[in-house]
């Protein structure tokens, strides 16, 4: 095997990542409620039975060894484990144990997320994260939780995109619970930080050491106009903000967040210092940034100043971003994750140039000392895209929402030609166009 720049080292791991509620259905939980309020882009949609990965997880291991992959990303749904306040399903929490022993038996390294965005339907209204009793609610099901994990190598991730969870959901009103409040975000913020801390201590207790991070949505942001002060200082102030400060608290238990006009917070939470034993980066897109004069004094888009062409998503293709949050994350000496990333490809064309150019990146960081272990491409499978629904397509497989049935795109081919030789190679040079794994049969 030739050495240098290109090559992957053996250590180092190919996965794929999903979420429960995007992929398994059943689910009822805060977002279904949401749903049927109408909330998402198109108020008709929802997500119903996703894509049936609930009933059908064993195909989609296979699946994923298929394309090369060695871990495999999901999440338990609290909703299902605890479908009323303090009354836990032993159905579903041995039904998740099964799940997690299957992936073992294929290969499968479980990459496992405790809280993914969706909350039981009695959570805001019963122990919102802003009061302390979303504490204890939190704990009790860690600890339902911490004995699925026993004897499984598990990397464990507390919280997904915090920061996503609470721009979404306390600030702008665009995601569960709905509330529109810098003071309550704050608090919530301080309190996801405490709940990673009594992760760790929970999972402590039954499993001794365990490999514990977050999974932390990452922008590059640039000014909206690169003359503008104003535009210049909101980067400032919105790269630390978004990208650093919850890792920056699990890492120091220092919280600061400084958004005059927004929300802002400097709090000392000493739990949660050294409470991570990886750093984990999900990572998309830029976003370019422009001063308002008027609450919430700040707008953000997407622009396609380089005419790379624009995602499907609307978003813009950013693979130097990349690289530079790899550089950042660097200071908490800790071995890095990339827990996502991923491209919106509808006609399925474009994936295997978005992954060369972005595994390039993660080789680039590896050859400037970044200790990046390993790569989750989101998603094995389409699913359902959140406040997007069913139009965004950002699976290594297609699925036909109609039948269920799973197809091979061209990045399949290509993503197990790199993760199995282990050389990053142009597309051209992959095998095939994605016949080299077969659609699983509908049922």
């Amino acid at each position: 095997m030739r050495t240098g720049p290109l090559t992957f080292p053996a250590s180092f791991t190919f996965g794929v990542a999903t979420s429960a509620y995007q992929v398994e259905g059943g689910i009822e939980n805060d977002w279904a409620q949401w749903e049927r309020q109408g909330k998402l882009k198109e108020p008709h949609v929802r997500c119903g039975r996703a894509v049936d990965h609930w009933h059908r997880y064993e195909e989609d291991y296979t699946l994923a060894k298929a394309v090369g992959a060695t871990a495999f990303r999901l999440s338990l749904e609290w909703a299902r484990i605890e479908p009323e306040r303090g009354q836990f399903d032993a159905q579903a929490l041995e039904a998740y144990r099964e799940r997690l022993l299957r992936l073992r038996a294929h290969g499968l390294r479980p990459v496992v997320t405790l809280h993914h965005f969706t909350h039981p339907t009695w959570f805001h209204a019963s122990t919102p994260w802003h009061l302390p009793e979303s504490l204890e609610a939190f704990r009790q099901y860690v600890r339902r939780c911490a004995p699925l994990l026993e004897g499984l190598d598990a990397l464990v991730i507390s919280f997904n995109e915090p920061m996503v969870l609470l721009l979404g959901g306390y600030l702008q009103g665009l995601m569960p619970p709905g509330i529109t409040d810098g003071a309550k975000t704050m608090a919530a913020l301080g309190n996801l930080v405490r709940a990673h801390a009594i992760a760790r201590e929970e999972l402590g207790q039954r499993l001794g050491r365990v490999e514990l991070g977050i999974s932390q949505n990452m922008l590059s942001f640039a000014p909206d106009r690169w003359w503008h002060p104003l535009d210049r200082s909101l980067v400032r102030l919105a790269a630390p903000a978004y990208n650093h400060a919850f890792h920056e608290a699990l890492s120091s238990g220092h919280l600061r967040v400084f958004m005059p006009g927004v929300a802002s917070t400097d709090v000392r939470i000493p739990e949660a210092r050294d409470s991570v034993e990886f750093v984990g980066v999900n990572y998309y897109t830029r976003a370019h940034l422009r001063f308002l004069p008027r609450a919430p004094f700040m707008d953000f888009k997407y622009r396609d100043p380089e005419k790379r062409g624009l995602t499907d998503i609307g978003w813009e293709q950013r693979p130097e971003g990349f690289l530079q949050l790899l550089q950042e994350v660097k200071r908490y000496g800790k071995p890095v994750w990339v827990t996502e990333n991923g491209i919106d490809d509808r006609k399925g064309t474009v994936r295997p140039e978005y992954l060369h150019a972005h595994l390039g990146q993660v080789l680039a960081a590896r050859e400037q000392g970044v200790d990046v272990q390993g790569y989750l491409y989101w998603s094995l499978l389409d699913n359902f895209e959140w406040l997007e629904g069913w139009g965004p397509r950002f699976g290594l497989y297609r699925v036909d929402f109609d039948t269920l049935e799973r197809h091979p795109t061209p990045a399949c081919d290509y993503f197990r030609t790199v993760a199995t030789g282990r050389v990053l190679v142009p597309p051209s040079t992959s095998t095939g166009t994605g016949t080299g794994a077969q659609p699983s049969a509908a049922r």
